[in-house]
């Protein structure tokens, strides 16, 4: 039996229909059809409903899914074993792949100096970055296509994930210079009468000032959600409303008076959480990768 048989039925498990399961695997929709089909006659029983609401997984899919994840677990341990220690000979340094998601926030501020710093340490680890939000994040871990992911989120609850919160993100409220609010105190009814430009549902401090504002009696301030931390900030330093980001990820363009503090109501600081696989093997390669991402976000001077 082929692993890629193995991982396009934990991707469609997951996934919940062909198309999304294409799209995590990078593959062909048809492909996907085929690999499923493939691995179905080779057991010798169904492993999805076909519903319209979606595809589900039948009971012995659902049996299969836990040892599916275990066999690929098994093959990237396996890989990793062979290529990720070169030896003290070498200084310890490791080698091999590992792939983090994290928000789009993170990956414009901070993860590209950790990856720097990472590539100078260890010259033969290829540590690959993907911009996912929450729900991606979990998904990619579930079904192996992640090794590592940062989410901005106050918990993460679910069973089968393991999370260690690493760091507290400062959040601040934005205009352009020029903005009438820029460098003053507003409260909630002066903001609910603005027009915001936030990140993509889904993100936890993002959500939260929505229905803050939405709940303001009324008001009906205008809402334009993002997939981008930089089309925001476009947006808001041409003059065009307001956001609410992390700090770090605004500070240049407040140093180079691009943008412009807002004072509003008190916003809590977002948490980072580092999230792995509670099941899944630790690769050196990922040990090397949280070890120096819990050391860059204690350093608080970065």
């Amino acid at each position: 039996m082929e692993t890629r048989l193995l991982e396009s039925f934990v991707a469609l498990a997951r996934a919940g229909s062909f198309t999304a399961a294409a799209r995590a695997l990078h593959l062909a929709q048809s492909t996907v059809t085929v690999q499923i089909r493939t691995l179905e006659k080779e057991l010798g029983t169904p492993l999805f409903d076909r519903l319209p609401s979606g595809t589900v997984p039948t009971a012995a899919g659902l049996r299969l899914l836990t040892e599916a994840e275990a066999v690929l677990d098994a093959v990237a341990r396996l890989r990793a074993t062979a290529s990720s220690w070169h030896g003290d000979a070498a200084g310890g340094t490791v080698a091999g792949q590992v792939t983090i998601g994290a928000a789009d926030s993170l990956c414009a501020s901070r993860l590209p100096s950790v990856i720097a710093a990472l590539r100078r340490a260890h010259p033969g680890l290829e540590v690959h970055l993907n911009a996912v939000g929450t729900a991606a994040a979990m998904d990619g871990l579930r079904g192996g296509r992640l090794d590592l992911a940062l989410v901005l989120e106050p918990e993460v609850t679910e069973s089968d994930l393991l999370a260690h919160r690493i760091a507290e993100l400062p959040l601040v409220y934005v205009a352009g210079p020029d903005h009438p609010l820029a460098g003053r105190t507003a409260g909630w009814e002066e903001l609910a009468r603005e027009s915001f430009f936030v990140h993509e549902e889904g993100c936890s401090y993002s959500d939260r000032l929505v229905r803050a504002l939405q709940g303001v009696p009324g008001t009906r301030p205008g809402i334009t959600r993002f997939g981008s931390i930089d089309a925001a900030r476009s947006c808001v330093a041409a003059g065009l409303g307001l956001t609410l980001l992390p700090q770090v990820t605004v500070e240049g363009q407040l140093a180079d008076g691009r943008l412009a503090v807002v004072h509003g109501p008190e916003a809590p600081p977002v948490p980072v959480q580092l999230v792995r696989h509670r099941r899944r093997w630790v690769s050196p390669g990922a040990r090397a990768v949280t070890e120096e991402l819990t050391a860059a976000f204690a350093d608080t001077s970065l």
